[in-house]
């Protein structure tokens, strides 16, 4: 899907073929350039032909074109439209591709990858490519699938909040940067984990294997933080002293705090993992140490019964006939008993 919304007025061929659309009743391609704009009707626009490239580029177009799940026909219709880098082009098509940044003379492209469970301590991603044309003050989003914080600043902009292309570019890139810092925060509800959950955790293989788990999912999330944040100083450096480094420098630093945020919560689980470990070593001594107790109180025991035997005349279980079932029951009971027991005490 292809859409278009105008920062201004939306070009003269959106007024037009409006008018001649609704006059005429002609059908709406399904798959054409919606067109809205933040000071003219909310509802979208389907314009059924194809833009020339006059009237889509040159100076100060101040639009946004977002593409969503492109066609192979809809990636033609942008090379008719737009004049891309084919290398760059392909690596926003490109399944799984990092973050990346690239001044081309066409134009400039950044590859943000972020986080789309985020708050949910999700490690599932989520890529959009930028293609900003600096003189027609023109950009172009591609994304693969959904992405809602695009989402969310596509509605804003439409619904009339005041932002330059420029402007609009970064807010998306703080966005993308915060999807990050969602997932801190919420990887913080699992490393407060309550001391009692460390003390008392009788399930050691799945305590250990949920912070094995946490701890390789933050590798993931740092080592994309850390390449988002490459690209995005890439990008500010590119810019000089405009005034939009400083927008792209708070991005930088969004990133480089939630880098340090992740360390941290890789050292609380480091920390947490150890404090585990020790408990259940000192669990296990107190159970050795217990059952020693036990087999040293039967040790005198079983050694008189070894010496003696158990060959005495006046045994009257021997002479019942239940005698033998009732010793094979006794032993079952006993048996039974103590390893519901040492279940019970975790000790098996």
């Amino acid at each position: 899907m292809i859409r278009v919304l105008h920062f201004t007025h939306p070009v003269s061929l959106a007024k037009k073929k409006k008018k001649e659309l609704v006059s005429a009743g002609a059908p709406l391609e399904p798959r054409g350039f919606s067109t809205a704009s933040p000071e003219n009707a909310p509802s979208p626009l389907e314009l059924p032909v194809k833009p020339t490239s006059s009237e889509w580029r040159g100076e100060g177009q101040n639009i946004w074109v977002d593409v969503e799940s492109p066609t192979p026909d809809e990636v033609a219709r942008l090379r008719d439209v737009f004049e891309f880098n084919e290398l760059a082009l392909n690596d926003a098509l490109e399944v799984g591709h990092w973050s990346h940044f690239e001044a081309y003379p066409e134009h400039i492209t950044l590859i943000l990858r972020t986080l789309a469970e985020a708050q949910t301590c999700g490690d599932r991603t989520e890529r959009v490519s930028f293609f900003w044309y600096e003189k027609a003050r023109a950009m172009v989003t591609i994304h693969l699938e959904h992405i809602d914080y695009l989402e969310h600043i596509w509605q804003e902009t439409r619904n009339g909040v005041g932002r330059t292309p420029e402007r609009m570019f970064s807010a998306l890139m703080m966005k993308g940067a915060d999807t990050f810092f969602d997932y801190a925060d919420a990887l913080e509800d699992v490393t407060d984990t309550p001391d009692e959950t460390v003390f008392t955790a009788r399930s050691q293989a799945q305590f250990v294997k949920e912070i094995f788990r946490y701890k390789h999912q933050i590798m993931n999330v740092r080592r994309l933080a850390s390449n988002a944040r490459e690209s995005v100083a890439a990008l500010s450096r590119h810019t000089g002293d405009s005034g939009l480094s400083i927008y792209y420098r708070d991005v930088v630093d969004t990133l480089s705090r939630v880098y340090e945020s992740l360390d941290s919560a890789r050292e609380v689980l480091s920390s947490l993992l150890d404090v585990h470990l020790t408990v259940q070593s000192n669990r296990m001594n107190e159970v050795m140490k217990t059952l020693t107790s036990v087999s040293t109180i039967f040790l005198p025991l079983t050694f008189m019964a070894g010496v003696w035997g158990m060959n005495f005349h006046n045994m009257p279980e021997l002479a019942q006939p239940w005698g033998y079932a009732a010793a094979l029951i006794s032993m079952l009971v006993v048996g039974v008993s103590l390893a519901v027991y040492f279940k019970r005490r975790g000790w098996w």
